[in-house]
Parts: structure tokens; C-alpha cells; sequence
């Protein structure tokens, strides 16, 4: 199933101090989501925010909140993250003491539910779960920090995982996140990524909307 190209930038790259601003700025440029990495010090070695941030952001931004949890046993804050305004819920299998549970509490209040994996887990992890799934996260990095470089190897998983989805005929993304720039992102969409996650290319760039542009290839 051909997907059209989104791009989601990550909030960790903007200046937190005119966050609104920033926010409404790649949406202009023409980012249909917005990524927003939730980092527990526990799970990853790293503190973002909370639901609360979400909260305020919301009515700032018309943008499909695309909200990655990088916390231990996320079931305990789906509801919070839900009703903060969260488009998409995504969770790491790795995170979860019942996953299944999990993805089925994000589609009981009207989410999406997203699967995340990180670089050591194989693609396979998820298969038994795709039918409570509507989008996938292949992490092309290891999870907690921005800036990283973009793991050759995440370009046979996310073919992999671009075979699955297709095998199942599920209405599934796939998406990427982690050292996504317009010098690799034509060959990650070729892989079979729809949903490409930057950070800095996006906020730090000069003119977003050429950046956001580029990266759509």
C-alpha cells in the first residue's frame, strides 16, 4: 500500500523557551506531525517531559501529535498522554510488562497505537502484535539522545518490517527516527519508511519548509 511521505519533527531540537512559536513554524513549513519524545532517566538515560507540555502545546498546533514514550511500564500514563492531546501513542515492546494490553488501552480512547523497537530487537518482536498496531517505529539510533548518527543497518529493518505490514494487508505506518537527513532520507523511503522523524534539519534550518521539502525527497 503506497503511503504518502510525513514529516515529524522532533520538539527536542526546538528552543524551548518559544516553543509555540517554534511549533507553529514547521507546521507552516509543512509538517503534517509533530514528534514529541518523552524520556523517563529510567528507561533512557535522559528527562524530557510530560503530559503537561503536551497540554499546553495542543491548542498551539493543528499538527497530529506524534508522542513516543521512552518510559518503564508507559500503561501507567496512556490516559494522561490521551487526554493531554496525543494523536499517536507509540510504546517500546521493551518497556512493556504486557504490551498487547498496552496498545489495546491507546485504541480504546481513540488513539493510534504505535510499536517501537530498538536497534537490538528484531522486527519479528512485533508480528504477533501487528493487528493492535497502526504504526510502527523502527529507532535508527539507540533511544535518548538527539544528534546521533543514523544506523545503516535500521535500512534491513525497516524492509523487513515494510515486508510484514504488507504481508498482513493492515493499514500500518512505518517510521524512522534517528539521523534522518535529506542526504539519506531518499534511500530510508525507498526501504519502505513513510513517516520520517528529524530534529534538528527541521528546527535549526534557515527555511524550514525547503528542509521539510528535502527530506520528502
Amino acid at each position: 500500500m503506497k503511503k504518502n511521505i510525513i514529516v515529524s519533527p522532533s520538539v527536542l531540537a526546538c528552543d524551548f523557551a518559544h516553543a509555540a512559536d517554534e511549533v507553529r513554524r514547521v507546521e507552516e513549513a509543512g509538517a503534517a506531525y509533530l514528534h514529541l519524545d518523552v524520556m523517563d532517566g529510567a528507561f533512557v538515560p535522559n528527562i524530557s517531559f510530560g503530559p503537561d507540555f503536551i497540554r499546553a502545546l495542543r491548542p498551539c498546533s493543528s499538527a497530529v501529535f506524534d508522542t513516543h514514550l521512552m518510559i518503564n511500564e508507559p500503561i501507567r500514563y496512556i490516559d494522561a498522554f490521551a487526554s493531554a492531546g496525543s494523536d499517536i501513542i507509540t510504546v517500546h515492546i521493551e518497556s512493556c510488562a504486557d504490551f498487547a494490553a498496552v496498545l489495546s488501552r491507546i485504541r480504546a480512547l481513540g488513539r493510534k497505537a504505535g510499536a517501537v523497537i530498538k536497534p537490538a530487537t528484531p522486527v519479528s518482536a512485533l508480528a504477533e502484535y501487528l493487528p493492535l498496531i497502526d504504526m510502527i517505529l523502527i529507532m535508527s539510533v539507540e533511544p535518548g539522545f538527539g544528534g546521533q548518527s543514523f544506523l545503516p543497518a535500521s535500512l534491513d529493518k525497516l524492509k523487513e518490517a515494510r515486508r510484514m505490514i504488507d504481508r498482513s494487508g493492515l493499514d500500518i505506518d512505518l517510521e524512522v527516527d534517528g539521523g534522518v537527513t535529506a542526504a539519506n532520507s531518499a534511500g530510508i523511503i525507498a526501504a519502505g519508511a513513510n513517516v520520517l522523524v528529524a530534529g534538528s534539519a527541521i528546527f535549526k534550518a534557515a527555511d524550514p519548509a525547503a528542509a521539510v521539502r528535502a527530506l520528502m525527497g
